[in-house]
Parts: structure tokens; sequence; C-alpha cells
């Protein structure tokens, strides 16, 4: 499908990658990983076509569609969120424009026996005979689908995209792209934006996607789950292996081990090879056979091993001072924007050294209650801080609070205080800013440095309470084993919002879920919270059958699921109206060429078949109308 040949470029002089040779093949599922600013985002843009290389050639197979998933995405105004969606179904809607202005003048125009007239009867049964090859029948549904599948909801289909956040409006730029079907699908960090119940959806949906997929991301247990392929860029390398990430790691190492033993062996070789040289060259009985020895050696093909990046932070969050038992206690805390209510009559009480996590939807309120704990949002009812509390706080978007047009070191001095300002620069190098790297602006950083230098700004202040949200948003897979390593051995208390399982596995003792303005407790890891979320969702379908199968009747759906089927329903109804004006209209022009010249319409090859054939699927669709409706009121 793709191939990509000798491909290098560089930047002020060094090289990204260089002379790197692959190819992508239909049913790949290719995770693209490397640490940040390895390249990956790079060679996303070179396969796309958006960034050209330096060196190398990149061959495409013919008619081969490519759908990218960039991070900066550019909307247009005044769509709604089902529309902007519809976006990705250009032909389909370009027929619609066409069979609706052909229709048009089928009803307008009069001249029945004309040449024109035949040829618009001919062109809108082509174009309504390819608009169903198309799926022009089964988009709208279809699209609904991957939305809900995403996190939305039926209620924010008619909502402009103007009023989502960025993370929403890239979730509809991801639906558009997984609705397109296209050959090669280019992800550049789909879950970044994604809860747990989303990012599962996504996997399930890319396990059976038709065409290859290139995924750059972060998030090891997403790769795991749906790569078949690893590309690992490192050091201007590739690594390529035909397995998920985890398992590539195990192979990748054993290749290194291999070969650091096998350079040993050939290293002793080399070594008694030269002593018997030096020990040869000093006879002249021996000077031809250390002549040999000398050529031998220099044909030895000398064996290297394969370089390792193992430059990673060096974390440790210290713990001020000891709080009181409790550090955090809220009673009937609520908060609403307007008429939307977030949070309803919450209670929590974080008890010292505990590791807490924040679980659920987007938009369920997990980042507003941390801004409430911090005191970053009024609230109604009552939050109470324990003893001696101090707070870090880590925003979801803490790496946009730093200042641009400031070197990373100015951003460190200026955070400081006297205790902490002599060690700014020891600082930075454990978060791997090292040398002249200090002088570099913010603005010219990715967003993995961005959040390394935010959470290293972080440990300036004295805390013993930290609260974190999306802390791993942009952080390479090393940087995430590191920092939750560090809170691992954190002695204080932590909150965390996450929506990345890897991360939270074993990290924390207690999970809250968020949903529907309320929170519910778990005690246990997310892979606790996961496994009992399923047992819960089983009993619930067990006790729905057990109340209704005695009395035999349809066992009630969830006001979601209702929703969903309604909504099904309405756009199958839709598409049978829409059939049925199509035939009426053409048995009507028919009936007209019957009775303005019976005897030449007579005579056309099979007319009557046609005509009949077209009253018959006017009946059907009547029939389907009316048993599509009755199913609509059956669930009303």
């Amino acid at each position: 499908m793709l191939n990509i040949h000798n491909l290098s470029i560089s930047f002020a002089g060094e090289f990204l990658f260089e002379e790197i040779t692959f190819k992508i093949t239909p049913g790949d599922r290719i995770g693209l990983v490397g640490k940040n600013g390895a390249g990956k985002s790079t060679m996303l843009k070179i396969l796309s076509g958006d960034q050209e290389a330096d060196t190398g050639q990149i061959a495409l197979d013919k008619n081969a569609r490519i759908g990218f998933l960039r991070q900066d995405i550019d909307f247009v105004e005044g769509r709604t969120v089902l529309e902007e969606a519809y976006e990705a179904f250009e032909e389909i809607k370009e027929l619609e424009r066409k069979i609706e202005d052909i229709n048009r003048q089928l009803t307008e125009r009069t001249d029945y026996e004309s040449e024109g007239y035949a040829k618009l009867i001919e062109d809108v049964s082509d174009f309504t005979q390819h608009y169903e090859i198309l799926g022009g029948y089964n988009y709208q549904g279809n699209t609904e689908k991957v939305l809900l599948g995403l996190g939305f909801k039926p209620e924010d289909f008619d909502n402009l995209t103007d009023t989502f956040s960025g993370g929403w409006r890239m979730r509809i730029e991801l639906a558009k792209l997984l609705l397109q079907n296209n050959d090669l699908l280019l992800l550049d960090e789909p879950t970044n934006h994604l809860d747990i119940e989303s990012i599962i959806w996504l996997e399930n949906f890319l396990k059976t996607y038709a065409g290859a997929v290139v995924i750059v991301s972060h998030d090891k247990m997403f790769l795991d789950n749906v790569t078949n392929r690893t590309i690992e860029i490192s050091l201007g390398k590739i690594y390529d292996y035909d397995k998920p990430y985890s398992k590539y790691l195990i192979l990748r190492k054993e290749l290194r081990d291999q070969q650091l033993a096998t350079q040993k062996n050939q290293a002793k070789q080399i070594e008694q090879t030269e002593k018997l040289i030096e020990k040869f060259r000093a006879k002249a009985t021996k000077a031809s056979m250390a002549q040999s020895l000398m050529k031998k050696l220099d044909k030895i093909d000398r064996i290297e091993v394969d370089e390792d990046d193992n430059a990673v932070m060096n974390i440790k969050f210290p713990v001020s001072v000891q709080p009181g038992k409790v550090v955090i206690e809220a009673e009937n805390i609520g908060k609403a924007y307007g008429d939307k209510v977030i949070l309803r009559d919450i209670n929590l009480l974080i008890e010292r050294g505990s590791k807490t996590a924040f679980v659920g939807q987007n938009g369920q309120g997990k980042s507003t209650l941390a801004k409430i704990i911090v005191n970053d949002l009024d609230f109604t009812g009552n939050l109470k801080l324990g003893h001696n509390v101090q707070v870090g706080y880590f925003a979801q978007n803490q790496a946009e609070y730093l200042d641009g047009e400031i070197s990373i070191h100015e951003t460190m001095i200026n955070a400081a205080n006297e205790k902490t300002r002599s060690k700014v620069r020891d600082m930075l190098g454990s978060f791997l800013f090292r040398g002249d790297d200090v002088d570099k602006k913010v603005k010219v950083l990715s967003g993995g440095e961005r959040n390394r230098l935010a959470l290293c700004k972080l440990l300036l202040q004295p805390l013993n309470v930290l609260v974190m949200d999306e802390p791993t948003n942009h952080l390479d897979i090393k940087s995430k084993n590191v920092l939750k390593g560090a809170l691992e051995n954190f002695e204080g208390t932590l909150l965390l919002v996450s929506h990345d399982r890897d991360f939270l596995q074993g990290l924390t003792n207690k999970v809250y879920e968020f949903k529907n303005n309320v929170i519910k407790e778990y005690l246990g890891d997310i892979d606790y919270y996961l496994e009992e979320r399923k047992i819960e969702d089983i009993r619930e379908i067990e006790k729905t059958n057990k109340k209704i199968k005695p009395k035999q009747k349809k066992i009630p759906e969830t006001s979601y699921e209702s929703e969903k089927k309604i909504k099904s329903l309405q756009n199958k109804i839709s598409n049978a109206e829409s059939k049925i004006s199509k035939l009426e209209s053409e048995i009507k022009k028919l009936d007209n060429q019957l009775a303005s010249n019976y005897d030449k319409t007579i005579a056309l090859p099979n007319f009557f078949d046609k005509y009949e054939q077209k009253k018959a699927d006017l009946a059907g669709q009547m029939q389907l109308w009316e048993s599509l409706q009755g199913q609509i009121e059956e669930l009303v």
C-alpha cells in the first residue's frame, strides 16, 4: 500500500531520522512510538503529504486514500455536530444535491417526451443507484453510532460545534475520519481527549477497521489492545517488529542482550588475536603469520549493539509537613453553570496517605471537583481542608499557563523562593533540561517538554497533597513510567484525574466514578473498578430479565438505549419517506407518459414490467413505513 525508502529529515543540521525504510500493508495496525521529539508526529506529516522529507521516496498505491487526525483542526463556524460529521461523506452529499436538483427539474418540467427529460430520468436513476452503493441510506445512522461511541449524547447532535471545547471538537474530527473508510488512517494521539469508555469503544472499532492504521500514542494499554506491529523511532533509526508494544519491548531487549553477548565474545577473540600479532611481530620467523592474522583481523565484521536512549526523568515528590488524618472533607458540594448542573450534593472524605482516582466520561465533573478542592472555582456546599494541608495542583492545561516568551530557566527562577532558587538547575537536569537547553524559550518546546517543565515547576512549592488532572497528556511512555514510579513512592495524599488505564493500574487504592452529577465509590484500583462495572452491567440486565420474564413482556430499555433506537428508527422512516416520495413521483410521470402518448409509451422495452415493479416497490415501502411507525409507538 505504502512504501517508504531511505527517508531522511534533519532540523538545524541534526538528523531526526536518517535513511529509514519500511512499508505499510493492508491490515497493519502500527504503533509508532518513541520519546518526545524523536520524530513521530513529523513522520505522520510526511506520510500524509503535509510535509516533505529531505531525501528518500514514498510510493502510494494508486487511488489509495489517507486520513490524518491532526492536532490542529479548523471547523467552519455555524455547523451543528451532525452537520460537521456529515462532511465525512463528500461524495454522498454531492449526490444528494444532484438528485435533489434533478427531482426539482422533473417536477417543474412538462416536456415528458423530450430527450432532455428522458436523460434526467436516466441520470437520477444512475445517481440513486450510486448513492445506494456508497451507503447513502445508512450514513446518517452510522454517523450517530460513531458519535455516541465517542461520548456524545443525542441532545448534543444539534448543538453548534462552536459551543464545544477543543477536546470535543477533536472527537468530531476523529468521528469524520472513522466514517470515511480510508485505506490508511494516521492517528496522532487519538486518546488524549477521550475518557476510558470512549477509548475502549475506539479500541473495538479499530480492531475491525478494514484499512491500515498508524497510531502515535503514549497509551501503552491502548497500543497493546489495538496494534499488531510496532515501529520505534530512536536516535535517528527505526526498530520494526510484528508485535504490539509490550511484546516488542521484550523482543527488543532479547535482541540487544544477544548483541551484547556476541559482541563480548568477539571482543575476546579480537583481544587474543591482537596479543598473538604482537607476539609474532617481534620474531622474523613468525612475521608472515603476524601479517596473516592482521589481514584476518581487518576482515572481521565488528558487531555493533543497537544504541538505546535511556535518558529519563528523575522525579521525587517530597512531603513538606505531616498533615492531619483527614485532609479533605466535602459536604453537599454543588456546581452549575446557569441551568446546566455539573455536580449535585457531593460528599467526600479524603484521608492522609490515600491515593484516589477520579474517572468517568468527559463533562461529568472530574476536573470541576479538582478545581473546587484547590479553590479555583466557586461552588455551593462546604469544603474543609485539614490541619497543615498544603496542596500542589497540576491542571489539565497546566502547560498553557507557562509564559512562552521567557526561557525555561527564567520560568523556574521566577517561581522559586530563596530556599529553592539555588536548586533550579539541578531540578531542571532531573527533568532532562540540561546545558544550553535551559536557555530555550518555552514557546519552542513540544507538548511533552512543556508538561515536563510544568511538573518541574510544581516541585518548587511545599506540598503534602497532590491534585493532578491528566498529568500524562503528551508525556512519552518512558516519562509516564518514571512519573508513575514517583507517585507510587509519594508518601503524601494523591488525587488523580486520568483516563490512562495503564498509568492508573496499581497506583490508586480508591476510585470515584463521576456520572449523572453524582459520584460512586469503588474500593480498589482501576482494574477492580472496570471489573465491577462489567458485573454491575450484567446484574442490571439479569435483574431486568428476571423481573420481566414471568410476564413475557418486552424488556424495558434504558432511556439512553431507547433514545438511540428511536433515533435509528426515525432515520429509517426518513429514508422510507424519501423513497416513497421518489417512487410516487416516478409513477406519476409514467402515468403522464401513458396518458399523453399511449402507443409510443407501451412500445418501450419492458415498460409495464418496470411500471409494475415501481408500484410493488411503493407498496413495500409503505408497508415498511407503517411497521417502523408502530415500533416507535411501542417505545414512546
